[in-house]
């Protein structure tokens, strides 16, 4: 694909986005799409077949992507020396990536046409939430196993770890909006204090903590 052929599907996906968000898919066609992106209705055709096609691109977007990259930056953390400070680091990076305003908007979307396409929602769900547990319990299954953390059952400590860091914005998010975006030091600030009740629940009696001052002079 040349650049100016991916610049134009950009260009469609974006628009597309916006135009799915504002009027839902049923309210969207093809040559609206088109108009927005300031491309031909050819043209779109020439990059999604229909729009069906080209819903799924925009709801599916880079989750996978995103999903894929995080999973490297667990599988660090379950060999780091210093655990307590990178699952501070890993927090950080985790609710940052879930709260990026585009992908919040690609998660709405998913959400709100999960009726009219109930695989899409389950593959959106597989890909990205889904996954993420998976990588955070293989991550603390093998940090148990070093003697890292005390944990029983390394899945739900996932799953209490996940919704601890961005449970709380991430509701907000999906019930009330986008809104006001929260900062970079607001987001940080939930992350840590998750970090904190989850090590007091599985860190080793022994293990010293690291204080939000401390994170913070890593940021």
């Amino acid at each position: 694909m040349s650049d100016r052929s991916a610049r134009k599907r950009e260009a469609i996906l974006e628009a597309a986005t916006e135009l799915f968000f504002d009027r839902e898919y049923a309210g969207t066609s093809m040559e609206d799409i088109a108009s927005a992106a300031s491309v031909s209705k050819q043209t779109v055709y020439k990059h999604f077949s229909d729009k069906r096609t080209l819903f799924r691109q925009v709801a599916l977007g880079s989750v996978g992507q995103v999903s894929g990259a995080f999973g490297a930056e667990v599988a660090a953390v379950a060999e780091a020396s210093d655990v307590p400070a990178a699952l501070f680091d890993l927090a950080r990076r985790y609710v940052t990536a879930v709260m990026n305003p585009v992908l919040l908007r690609r998660r709405q979307l998913v959400l709100r046409e999960a009726g009219r396409f109930p695989d899409l929602a389950r593959k959106y769900h597989e890909t990205g939430p889904r996954r993420t547990i998976d990588v955070l319990t293989t991550a603390f299954a093998r940090l148990a196993e070093r003697g890292e953390l005390v944990i029983e059952d390394p899945r739900v400590a996932a799953t209490q770890f996940a919704f601890l860091v961005v449970g709380e914005p991430l509701d907000t998010a999906m019930f009330r909006g986008a809104g006001r975006r929260r900062t970079r030091s607001e987001l940080h600030s939930v992350a840590d204090a998750g970090v904190e009740v989850f090590l007091t629940a599985y860190g080793r009696k022994n293990q010293p903590r690291m204080l939000r001052e401390s994170a913070s002079s890593n940021s």
